[in-house]
Order: C-alpha cells, then structure tokens, then sequence
C-alpha cells in the first residue's frame, strides 16, 4: 500500500480506486511561484501514478494566476468532463492587500464551482505569509500539498 506524508506530519494512505483507468484528472497550475507550484504539481501527479491512474488521465495545463484557477476549472468541467479538477497555487502575503483578494476570490470560486456537484474540484492553494512556508508544503518538511490534493481527488472520485 502506498502511502504520503500528509502536512500533520502522519502517513496516510493512497485511496484504492476499483478502476483507476476510468479516472481522469486535469491539474491547473498557476504560473505565479513555478518552483513551488511545480513542486506541488509533480507531487499531484506522482500520488496519481502511484495510485495506478495512467499518464494518459492527467491533463496538465497552466493558467497565468491564481485567480485564473477558476475560470480554468469552470472552462475543463465545461468541455472534457473529468473525474476531478485539482487546482494548485501559492499566494505569498506582500504589503498589500492583494494576498486577500486573491485568497477570497479563489477559495469562493473553488466553493461555487464545488457546489455545483459536476465534479469534485480540489483546493491545493498555498496561502502563507512567507517563501518559506510555502517551501515547507511543496515537497519539504511538511510533506506536499499537491500530493494531499491528490489524494481528496481520488476520495472524492468515488464518493
């Protein structure tokens, strides 16, 4: 059984799909931070493959910012009907308060496209106060968001 370390520091273990070959998955990235959104995105992907969905079931694409996510999401629900949408994004609080329009706009369109009930669309949008932190989530000591996201598409997916 697979496992990942999840960002309380436990293993959890890889959700066992009756037929990972009908499971298909797109993964947005924002292009904002790509050393950790691309972190979080190969450990989306990795969770995916180890958890026997084939190469060919996951759509990457990338969207300019966070904010895109959403219309990212809402347009590949729209036009190819995937199994779940895992969005990924890492928002860095500055000066300003930009950090907190893009945090809210993002997680009330994840909400509403969720609500929705077409498709389980996964949150793995880092929102932290420092490099750092976000560093800690996307592969290091903390273990990888994206990896998490991963898993939550794969529950959900048989939900």
């Amino acid at each position: 059984m697979s496992t990942i370390l999840n960002t309380n520091g436990e293993q959890k273990a890889l959700p066992v799909l009756e037929h990972p070959e009908k499971f298909n998955c797109v993964i947005l990235t924002a292009e904002w931070n790509p050393d950790i959104t691309g972190a979080l995105r190969q450990g989306a992907v990795d969770t995916l493959l180890a958890a026997g969905v084939p190469e060919g079931n996951i759509i990457q694409k990338d969207v300019p910012g966070t904010v895109e996510l959403v219309y990212g999401a809402a347009k590949v629900m729209a036009t190819c009907k995937p199994s779940a949408v895992i969005v990924l994004g890492c928002v860095i609080r500055g000066d300003t308060p930009h950090f907190d329009y893009v945090c809210m706009h993002t997680a009330n369109g994840v909400a509403m496209l969720n609500a929705r009930g077409e498709c389980p669309v996964i949150f793995g949008v880092l929102t932290v106060n420092e490099v750092s932190q976000a560093l800690d989530r996307a592969g290091g000591a903390l273990g990888n968001k994206g990896a998490e996201a991963a898993v939550a598409a794969l529950e959900l997916a048989s939900f």
